[in-house]
């Protein structure tokens, strides 16, 4: 495989045709080598349109434990507009590589990972690609208290809940953007969270994606007649 064509093909066919305009997210994009983030057995994926499983077995994708199509994190950097000023929070670490292009633009990142494989395995990518402002952390986005952490000019959900959690809505700053994919198979849409005020937000969404759903998070229960 010719890696820095396949990294061209990815970057101009699935992702610039995704409203993924902005020259320096497609810098970034070309820049930070996604293939050392991806398993070895699936590193001929690593430029695919696809969900990439982070764990052998069946169970790795009914667990959510996958990286994210590049299409999608490639979106969702943008629409967060991450300054080099600012704190981030990732919840759902995976491999690593959404919090390494989030250390490239912002001024620190702490990113949560429940298990425990995957946090080792994150933090050790990190370190290889040289992204030093990026904390990982073994906890549970769900139930973790940030109150020493936060507040986080942007917050980032690496996979799907049912709906936004408050919890971390409270660890905004005011101006602060949080993005999360949010709904239930088959339909469910990216939100982008802005604090306008003390006690009020604004949101968008403005795509929809279905992604897996994030361990931990509760979903409601479903209404049977």
């Amino acid at each position: 495989m010719n890696v820095e064509q396949a990294r061209f093909n990815m970057i101009e066919q699935q992702i610039r045709p995704w409203d993924v305009l902005d020259s320096h997210v497609l810098d970034l994009l070309a820049a930070v080598r996604r293939e050392d983030f991806v398993p070895a057995a699936h590193r001929q994926l690593a430029f695919a349109d696809l969900q990439i499983p982070l764990k052998p077995g069946p169970q790795a994708v009914a667990l959510g434990q996958v990286m994210l199509e590049p299409r999608v994190e490639a979106r969702m950097l943008q629409d967060l507009r991450v300054g080099k000023h600012e704190k981030v929070l990732e919840v759902g670490t995976g491999s690593g590589f959404m919090a390494a292009l989030l250390g490239h633009r912002a001024q620190r990142v702490l990113t949560l990972e429940i298990d425990p494989a995957l946090a080792e395995t994150a933090h050790a990518n990190l370190q290889r690609a040289g992204v030093l402002n990026v904390e990982v952390r073994l906890a549970d986005g769900s139930s973790s208290d940030l109150s020493a952490d936060g507040p986080f000019d942007a917050i980032v959900l690496s996979g799907s809940v049912a709906q936004v959690p408050e919890h971390l809505l409270a660890q905004l700053k005011v101006g602060g953007r949080l993005m999360a994919i949010v709904g239930e198979e088959p339909m469910m849409r990216a939100s982008l969270v802005q604090r306008t005020g003390e006690s009020s937000w604004t949101e968008s969404q403005p795509w929809d994606i279905v992604a897996p759903r994030l361990i931990g998070f509760p979903t409601p229960p479903r209404f049977h007649f």
